[in-house]
């Protein structure tokens, strides 16, 4: 079991950044975790191939949550490779399918009603993106303690940013994929965006259990790699 950090740099509107999707390797089984925005399919192909794996054992994509930096390339994924399997909690799974309208959207359409007119245009493009988003069914519903990836991988239920929110965690590595339950700022795990948090209360009592499972090796798809925990 191996866990790799992926590098997708890019840019918008004149500022550069940097999400961190993680890939977990089984011998020769690739999981991707997350997949970006859309139109990020090639980037991930090409970080995960220039590491040296081929994309072509992609076997199952992990979603932790239900934003567009984290599925928005999802639906290419699935139709470029219609046998990998797709793997959310069961609540995050009612918004990729598309059976109910995502809480983000609502949040989103919420707060465009009291945006002022400067800044209304990034709302209402955001309710656009939200609404772009293409669904698709998930093959794997997961709980809190579910043991996935032949058992090596347990699933950690991490509400607060979204409800259905999910992180990962590997005993044999002591290695955890926080997704956005925590996010590395400086050498800290913190809170993701604490004002779109869902619920703030239970997105503190996340990060806290993040905190607590004393990883060696803490995946933030933002912020990425964590090792010294001894500051977090």
């Amino acid at each position: 079991m191996k866990i790799e950090q992926l590098n997708i740099q890019f840019e918008y509107e004149g500022t550069e950044y940097e999400i961190h999707p993680s890939l977990i390797i089984l011998d020769e089984e690739l999981t991707l975790v997350d997949t970006g925005y859309p139109g990020f399919m090639s980037k991930i192909e090409q970080e995960i191939n220039g590491l040296g794996y081929d994309i072509k054992n992609l076997q199952n994509i992990i979603i932790t949550h239900y934003d567009d930096d984290h599925i928005g390339a999802l639906k290419a994924f699935k139709d470029k490779y219609p046998h990998v399997q797709i793997i959310s909690s069961f609540l995050e799974s009612k918004y990729i399918s598309g059976m109910e309208k995502s809480e983000r959207l609502i949040q989103a359409e919420g707060l465009l009603k009291d945006m002022s007119e400067k800044d209304k245009p990034f709302g209402e493009a955001f309710v656009q993106t939200l609404e772009a988003l293409e669904h698709v069914d998930v093959d794997i519903k997961v709980t809190d303690g579910a043991m996935i990836l032949n058992n090596e991988v347990e699933v950690v239920q991490t509400p607060g940013h979204t409800a259905g929110h999910i992180s990962l965690y590997i005993q044999s590595i002591n290695s955890a994929i926080t997704g956005d339950a925590a996010v590395k700022e400086g050498e800290k795990l913190v809170v993701a965006n604490p004002k779109y948090s869902m619920n703030l209360e239970e997105a503190e009592h996340s990060l806290k259990k993040i905190k607590d499972l004393n990883a060696d090796k803490y995946y933030c798809f933002h912020g990425g790699l964590l090792e010294d925990h001894s500051n977090k």
